[in-house]
């Protein structure tokens, strides 16, 4: 196995374990870089299937259409806009994300379609959401949390910012658990994926730390342990698309 050094680097670890450098200004930096191919590749490397993900997200808050809804790890505000044009979606969203390049795709998007007055992009760090306590109804994160120094800094700020009664969904990947398809998956993961991103958005070591992150993740019940530690209630994981991919869902209860 690889994993990445300090410098981002790959480099062999006799343990045979994947590992990963999270330090926020590496990983803003290498988000930075491959901004302007990010969606693009998204959509490809997932198959499509990206879009039905965030679907099911956006349909575990249980919206009623006059929420204002937080989006950590934005990104380029896929999921910020998912949550805003659902029916019934969001009054207001307000996406939060480190990494500038990134939030300005985002705010292209919004431009383009007419939605920069109901989605607000601000960059700041997940571990301290520039958000007041109780401002939120609810919140969702996409394929970030994996990329937090601290998830469980992340869970104890969501937690802060939710209203009581709000829920928080959260997608994130995983590995398949069954016998044939793990095997399939983890051999994509780790050959086939790195290479296409690395071709298409010049970034080789991007998508060298996609599969050391995700191999670096806490197994379902561990987070849904951590979300439960934090004071969600109602906490469960959902395995999408044979477990490629986890939807975790929890409410903050209306008294701890």
């Amino acid at each position: 196995m690889r994993r990445l050094d300090r410098a981002g680097h790959t480099v062999t670890d006799p343990r045979g374990r994947l590992d990963s450098d999270k330090r926020p200004e590496r990983i803003a930096g290498m988000f930075d870089a491959i901004a302007p191919r990010y969606d693009l590749l998204n959509h490809l490397l997932s198959g499509g299937l990206d879009l039905r993900w965030r679907t099911k997200a956006v349909r575990a808050l249980a919206l009623r259409g006059g929420e204002t809804v937080l989006d950590l790890c934005t990104g380029t505000a896929d999921l910020a806009i998912a949550s805003a044009t659902a029916s019934p979606g969001a009054a207001a969203v307000v996406g939060v994300d480190f990494a500038g390049q990134m939030l300005r795709r985002g705010h292209g998007k919004l431009a383009g379609r007419g939605l920069g007055t109901r989605i607000r992009l601000v960059q700041g760090d997940a571990t301290r959401i520039p958000l007041a306590a109780g401002s939120v109804d609810a919140a969702t994160v996409a394929f970030g949390i994996r990329n937090v120094e601290r998830p469980e800094a992340a869970f104890a700020e969501v937690f802060r910012v939710l209203r009581p009664g709000g829920r928080f969904a959260i997608l994130e990947f995983g590995v398949p658990r069954t016998p044939g398809v793990r095997q399939a998956y983890l051999a994509y993961f780790r050959h086939v994926l790195p290479r296409i991103g690395s071709l298409l958005s010049g970034h080789a070591s991007a998508y060298t730390y996609l599969p050391a992150s995700v191999g670096s993740f806490p197994e379902p019940e561990q987070v849904m342990a951590s979300l439960s530690a934090t004071g969600f209630s109602q906490v469960k994981a959902d395995s999408l698309s044979l477990g490629i991919v986890y939807l975790y869902s929890a409410l903050k209860p209306d008294q701890r």
